[in-house]
């Protein structure tokens, strides 16, 4: 199988949690706690995958200047789309507390189309890491699937419970989260296309910009969630998550 067509595959892989959390919020109901524990989880992840998996191979590739413009260029590019959005009404995203998906509607009754988009903006840079991960040879990086995927599975259950609470048909719920799945599938795969044969400087930059957009996204929407819902064990779920990663891309290496 094409390499490309391989890191596409891992890429829906990764963004299907998205449906498959969507799936679970409509039909199941879990508590806040349950999901702000599992977002506490794949903030650690995360940050170990950017650390270890994204940083610190871009060093090794491009130095400090690229690794350094393109991590805060990153971080920048993402806060600036991100308060858009939240204008917009797509400031609680991930959250699954009722009275903030309340308030979310006041400001904006009709913040569907907001939620796509942020969870759109939350993905790109993740999905294309996965495609850039296949550039080394050698299969794809394992520990960024897991904890893209880990942390698109809350996203998508505490979005799907909020969109049905406002009224929208499972069709468009499903079908919205479907599209979404499908464009992380795409944009690993041009992670891949895209970047293939280029100086390992670009690439390193381009871990860079991925780098600081996700953490970036870590620290204004995953992070309030998983704090929100556990409290004084945020910390210490995020440092298994982290810790879990860690030993993981050690197997790896």
């Amino acid at each position: 199988m094409p390499v490309a067509i391989q890191a596409g595959l891992w890429g829906l892989l990764s963004g299907s949690a998205l449906l498959i959390g969507a799936l679970i919020g409509w039909f199941v109901k879990l508590s806040q706690r349950t999901v702000a524990a599992v977002m506490a989880f794949g903030a650690g992840v995360l940050i170990s995958a950017l650390s270890f998996e994204l940083m610190d191979e871009a060093w090794d590739k491009g130095g400090y200047l690229p690794v350094a413009g393109g991590f805060l260029g990153g971080a920048a590019v993402y806060t600036g789309c991100n308060w858009l959005l939240a204008a917009w009404g797509a400031r609680h995203r991930k959250r699954s507390a009722r009275p903030v998906r309340d308030d979310d509607r006041k400001q904006n009754p009709e913040n569907g189309g907001a939620l796509a988009l942020g969870a759109l903006l939350d993905g790109i840079p993740e999905s294309i890491v996965i495609g850039v991960s296949l550039l080394r040879g050698g299969g794809v990086g394992l520990v960024a699937v897991i904890a893209v995927f880990l942390s698109n599975l809350p996203e998508g259950l505490s979005s799907a419970a909020g969109m049905k609470s406002e009224g929208k048909t499972a069709g468009f719920v499903f079908a919205l989260w479907t599209g979404i799945a499908i464009s992380a599938g795409l944009a690993s795969l041009f992670g891949y296309v895209a970047f293939d044969g280029l100086d390992p400087a670009w690439i390193a930059s381009v871990q860079a910009i991925a780098a600081g957009a996700i953490l970036a996204m870590i620290v204004d929407t995953m992070v309030p969630e998983a704090f929100e819902g556990t409290h004084d064990f945020a910390g210490l779920i995020a440092v298994a998550g982290f810790l879990a990663a860690f030993a993981l891309s050690k197997m790896e290496g």
